[in-house]
């Protein structure tokens, strides 16, 4: 039976003298299977027996029903990284924050309309460590008609980054929950699911990219691992990058990519060198003494007519502290601020909030130490509640939530000093709620709690401007007139520096439950996540959508 949503789009469609529109319409049965990766063998979750999985195309103004069939034993939800989800969070996929999961056996109908929006954004399992593995590309191409606002390249090609464990992943992060000890880090990187050459295991498993010279290829690169920012690099050849977070950036130049967790980025590859073979290779960033996986993941670029017994050209990558690198590549993004793609930076600011990140300790009996990691916000570990928090706010119901999140730490210190004595941190359900269309500058601020770390911050339901970041603790006075409020990047994902902070800006234009949280999953796991609850405006298109009829109950 057709939903409400369903009916109102293939109405709309039947009236082309009203609104021109394409439905697009795809299955995911989501369904064990096994994969063989470092010389072993274990079963996985995929959609349609594909990993990574199946690739979502679509234009702007296209709208976009996905059934999603769950023949696991898991609960499910899948998160549309990065779309607007204008009016319809129902769709947004977060488990226990806009829909309760998709039990085993039952299904769902993911309705949203792509408004405003073209570029390279990624789809993933948002319940659980299910998007290790479940996740896949999702590319929005412009209106017909509409050209990239740069040279049309030859071909595109999706490059999906990501992490493999030998072990299952479910039982990793449910061991490290009962020690209350950090995970194991992985044990391999991957390149569109392959690890590549890798010690002690011979697998012809590798990516492999076919280009003809004298051509310019896109890449659509996507960061889909778990816990780990990498750097990316070809052998010999420079990457311009035009796009991040399905936002058009002033083009430039640069041979080695940083991409964090959640984040995509569009680089186009010009193929002016001799012909022969060219490692690609995807290899961690930490700047701060974490546990992290070393493992170098590597593909290949191979020029056509190029014989098979002629050796790869290797490169050199970064190392893995290299800072600088990293630096360099976050401050040269800018908004293209064009006529066609202005940036509308929000000039007059309603709300000004301060969130400090930390790794804190809490006690738990049944652990190792008698304690466990925990994350917060503002000292508070996000606690999920039991039932949608969009339910509860389009319902009205009470007890789920509290809208009083404070919008500035409770008690301040000097955040990148010396740390207090006490790493306890609070738990609670607490929102900040937002008036419709009114404006937001939020600084995130890295402690030194446990330890100084970066952390890729992503919010849901909205694109942001970066307009400034820094080391150290953010200064009110001093920094804000430092802010480029011209052509700042727009993002849906940002890195918060190892012991220093990033200010964005937004309008809160869209309605519903917004999912702000770190994209390192062992840190949502431990509670470094809160929400936004934005109210209706006083129009009846500012206004949130009823749920639609097949939306899962708890």
């Amino acid at each position: 039976m057709a939903t409400w949503f369903q009916v109102l789009v293939l109405i709309a469609c039947l009236l082309p003298s009203l609104v021109e529109c394409i439905v697009r319409e795809y299955k995911f049965n989501v369904v064990m299977a096994n994969a063989t990766r470092l010389c072993s063998t274990k079963p996985i979750v995929t959609v349609n027996g594909q990993f990574p999985g199946p690739t979502i195309y679509a234009r702007e103004d296209d709208t976009v029903l996905i059934k999603v069939v769950n023949h696991v034993k898991y609960n499910l939800s899948i998160h549309w990284h990065g779309v607007r989800q204008l009016r319809t969070g129902w769709a947004d996929g977060p488990a226990y924050i806009t829909q309760c999961p998709i039990q085993p056996g039952q299904t769902y109908v993911y309705n949203f309309t792509i408004t405003g929006q073209r570029g390279t954004l990624w789809w993933h399992a948002h319940i659980l460590w299910l998007r290790a593995t479940l996740h896949g590309a999702l590319v929005i191409l412009p209106k017909p008609g509409v050209p990239y606002p740069f040279p049309s390249p030859h071909e595109e090609t999706i490059v999906i980054l990501g992490e493999w464990w030998k072990s299952d992943v479910e039982s990793v992060i449910k061991e490290a929950l009962k020690s209350g000890l950090a995970p194991n880090v992985s044990d391999a990187h991957t390149i569109n699911g392959h690890p590549g050459s890798v010690p002690n295991c011979f697998s012809k498993g590798r990516f492999r990219l076919p280009v003809d010279p004298g051509k310019k290829y896109m890449l659509r690169i996507i960061n889909a691992a778990l816990n780990d920012e990498l750097f990316f690099k070809i052998a010999g050849h420079n990457l311009t990058i035009v796009e991040v977070d399905a936002a058009y950036v002033k083009p430039f130049t640069t041979d080695t990519i940083l991409i964090a967790p959640g984040q995509t980025t569009n680089a186009i590859v010009s193929t002016d060198q001799e012909s022969g073979k060219y490692l690609m290779a995807a290899s961690p960033f930490m700047d701060a003494p974490i546990a992290v996986d070393n493992l170098t993941a590597t593909a290949t670029l191979r020029y056509s007519g190029t014989v098979s017994s002629i050796a790869t050209t290797l490169t050199s990558l970064p190392s893995k502290n290299a800072t600088p690198v990293a630096t360099k590549f976050m401050d040269s993004l800018r908004s293209l601020n064009s006529q066609e793609y202005p940036a509308q930076v929000p000039l007059d600011i309603d709300h000004s909030l301060l969130f400090t990140i930390s790794i804190g300790i809490n006690p738990c009996a049944t652990c190792v130490n008698g304690s466990r990691l925990a994350a917060d916000i503002n000292n508070i570990s996000f606690v999920l509640p039991k039932i949608s928090l969009l339910n509860a706010h389009f319902f009205n119901l009470s007890g789920v939530f509290t809208d009083d999140f404070p919008g500035n730490p409770l008690m301040p210190y000097n955040y990148t000093g010396k740390q207090p004595t006490n790493l306890g941190t609070m738990k609670g359900t607490r929102l900040y709620r937002l008036a419709y269309n009114s404006t937001v500058q939020l600084v995130l601020q890295d402690t030194g709690m446990i330890s100084p770390e970066s952390h890729p911050f992503h919010l849901h339901g909205f694109n942001f401007f970066v307009v400034g970041s820094g080391i150290g603790n953010f200064n009110p006075n001093k920094d804000p007139p430092n802010f480029n409020l011209v052509d700042p990047v727009e993002r849906n994902t940002v890195g918060v520096p190892t012991g220093g902070w990033v200010a964005i800006r937004f309008r809160a234009d869209n309605p519903g439950v917004w999912f702000l949280h770190c994209h390192l999953e062992v840190h949502t796991t431990w509670g470094l996540k809160m929400a936004f609850v934005v109210d209706n405006g006083r129009d009846p298109d500012e206004s949130l959508l009823p749920p639609p009829t097949d939306l899962p109950k708890c």
